[in-house]
Order: structure tokens, then C-alpha cells, then sequence
């Protein structure tokens, strides 16, 4: 599988990204900083990875988005390459209108950092083609912004399409409906906020974020 990872002034989960995929593809990741024009041919996969893009300014992740390589992020999508956003990279998919909604300061004001307990409601994808429907992981997350919200008939619609792929199993940070992943018409396209780099390798002491990876290497053949 050939993956890049997108590179932002302030990022700072991008070495943790790359280093997931070359332990789960055995295939180093191309590094891509957000001025680039273009990206490499043939990806199967775009990571935009955690961190505070542009120090968080405006909004979390609303400088990042009008990155040039953005631009590509999205064409690459519409041709169905897959994209995965997280954390902050969650925060610049919405943002560049890749993905409904917004992510909003957490509704306790302060930084969550642990590990979560995530339901699996969509295992369909090639993200989550490795977890049981309903099955229960345990990720970490860390963010102040992780607060996802859309209008009502947004809501009802990602829940009718089965778009909510993942869910907290009880309050982390006031998102609607315990969001805390979603995926494009397409499903191509996953932001989360859990980190599911850091749940790759045992000495993390917890491997459910590596199945994602696994999922996708599956899917490309």
C-alpha cells in the first residue's frame, strides 16, 4: 500500500502516523508538506495526521484547509483514494468541507487526554473491515476540540447513511450523538478524533487502533 502523510506547520502526530503505516505495511509513507502542489502518484491512502496546524489560530484546523495540497487532498478523494483525518486532522477534513459538521471546544473547556472506550457502529469499510459491528475498543484521545456538532437534520442523515463509524461509550468531550468518527457519501473518507496510531504496537499497551491499518492494507490487495 502506498500512503503519504500530510505535513502541516504545527503538526506534530505525523512521525506517529508514519510510523504506524510502516509498521502495518512494511512500506515507508511519503511525507508531504502542506506548500506542495502535488502529491505522488498512486497513493492508496492520505493520512492527515493530529497536531495544532497553524497553532490552532481562527479555528482548529481552518488555516490548514486553505493549504494548496488541500486542494489535491480533495481531488485525490472524489477519485476514491482514501483519506483518513485525525484529530486534527479530523478538524481540517471539516473544515475543507470534506466532511460535515464542525468540532468545537470540548464542553468541559479543558484538554482530554486517555483512553477511550469507541463503539464500532459501521464496519462496511475499508477502515473498519478488520472490527465486529458493535464491537467495543479502547483508543486514546487527546484534543480540545473534539466536540462534534451539526445541525439536527445532518445528524439524522449520518445516522440513517451509517455514516457515524465510530461512537463514545460514554461523555468525552459534548459531541452530538457521542460522535467520534464520521465518513463521506463515499466512504472514503474517515475523520476520527481518537488516535489510532497509538494503538498499534503492544509497548503502546494496546494494539485495537492497528485493525484500521490492517483494514485498509486489506483493501488495495
Amino acid at each position: 500500500m502506498k500512503s503519504a502523510v500530510v505535513v502541516f506547520p504545527g503538526s506534530n502526530c505525523d512521525r506517529d502516523l508514519a510510523v504506524a503505516l510502516r509498521e502495518v505495511t512494511g512500506r515507508e509513507p511519503v511525507m508531504v508538506w502542506h506548500r506542495e502542489a502535488d502529491l505522488p502518484e498512486g497513493l492508496d491512502l492520505i493520512g492527515v495526521p493530529g497536531g495544532f496546524s497553524y497553532g490552532d489560530y481562527l479555528r482548529s484546523g481552518a488555516m490548514a484547509a486553505q493549504s494548496r495540497v488541500m486542494r489535491e487532498v480533495a481531488r485525490a478523494a472524489e477519485r476514491g483514494v482514501s483519506v483518513l483525518g485525525i484529530c486534527n486532522g479530523f478538524q481540517i477534513l471539516a473544515e475543507a468541507g470534506m466532511l460535515p459538521g464542525a468540532l468545537m471546544r470540548n464542553s468541559t473547556i479543558s484538554f482530554v487526554c486517555r483512553d477511550v472506550s469507541l463503539s464500532v457502529e459501521n464496519s462496511q469499510l475499508a477502515f473498519t473491515s478488520r472490527y465486529e459491528a458493535g464491537e467495543r475498543i479502547t483508543i486514546p484521545v487527546a484534543h480540545h476540540d473534539g466536540n462534534y456538532q451539526a445541525d439536527p437534520e445532518t445528524l439524522d442523515r449520518l445516522e440513517g447513511e451509517g455514516r457515524i463509524v465510530f461512537r463514545y461509550s460514554g461523555e468525552v468531550n459534548g459531541s452530538a450523538r457521542d460522535i467520534a468518527g464520521i465518513v463521506n457519501e463515499a466512504g472514503n473518507v474517515l475523520g476520527m478524533m481518537p488516535h489510532p496510531e497509538r494503538a498499534v504496537e503492544p509497548a503502546h499497551g494496546r494494539t485495537d487502533g492497528r485493525r484500521i491499518f490492517e483494514g485498509l492494507l486489506e483493501s488495495v490487495g
